[in-house]
């Protein structure tokens, strides 16, 4: 009796110490941390290149927005990963996004604007560095502009770090878009326009700015867990 009662108890102390470890990490790395492979491309001319593990956004004068785009594209899925942005460049992570075939005319913000062939379109999180704070809100890049902007959530605004590392998480489940920074509850979207697209990292036009160009923004630790 006294055996079968230790042997329950072991089985039990085995149970719940199971149910306290962490899930497994189904995490699987987007980039290698030594070549741009699965990674190409579009839109603008930055430069983009690889430096201690790193990719390395950098902005050239007299070019639209560049984005360095996956070649595979992702429905449901979370991605993580950390970056490091000049507090004078803008940028983003375009999500379930795409091309434009032939030129389109939209409206953002009201305004109807043309759009040429090659542009890339879609779900961005956003990147910026400046007193605005809206890294982590969601605009829909060359299409229907702010659907998520951070101008009600405080304590997100405030989670970004100037001149540090910071951390995204984003998750995207059907129709639902979510995003964190540095742990903090971003952009919470509910939006069915499109369910699948690549991914890529943007590095924003500097235009009228000249002397933004030369300015960087880095990202590493790219990973993602694709869901069912």
């Amino acid at each position: 009796m006294r055996r079968m009662i230790l042997a329950v108890v072991a089985l039990t102390i085995f149970i719940v110490n199971s149910q306290l470890l962490p899930a497994g990490d189904d995490f699987k790395p987007l980039f290698d941390g030594e070549t741009l492979k699965g990674w190409e491309q579009v839109g603008g001319k930055a430069e983009y290149s690889i430096e201690n593990g790193e990719i390395v956004g950098t902005a050239v004068p007299a070019t639209p927005n560049s984005f360095l785009r996956t070649e595979k594209e992702y429905a449901n899925f979370i991605v993580e990963l950390e970056f490091f942005v000049d507090p004078e460049l803008n940028s983003g992570i375009q999500i379930r996004s795409h091309i434009y075939e032939k030129d389109a005319v939209v409206e953002i913000g009201g305004k109807q604007k043309k759009k040429t062939a090659g542009t890339v379109y879609g779900y961005q999180v956003e990147i910026d560095p400046s007193d605005r704070a809206y890294t982590g809100g969601i605009y829909d890049e060359a299409r229907r502009g702010w659907l998520f902007p951070l101008d009600k959530n405080e304590a997100a605004r405030k989670a970004f770090r100037q001149n540090e590392w910071n951390e995204f998480r984003i998750e995207c489940r059907g129709d639902s878009i979510k995003t964190w920074i540095n742990g903090v509850p971003a952009a919470d979207l509910n939006d069915s326009m499109t369910a699948s697209g690549f991914i890529a990292l943007q590095v924003h036009g500097v235009g009228s700015h000249p002397e933004r160009a030369g300015k960087q923004v880095r990202w590493r630790n790219i990973k993602i867990q694709e869901l069912d």
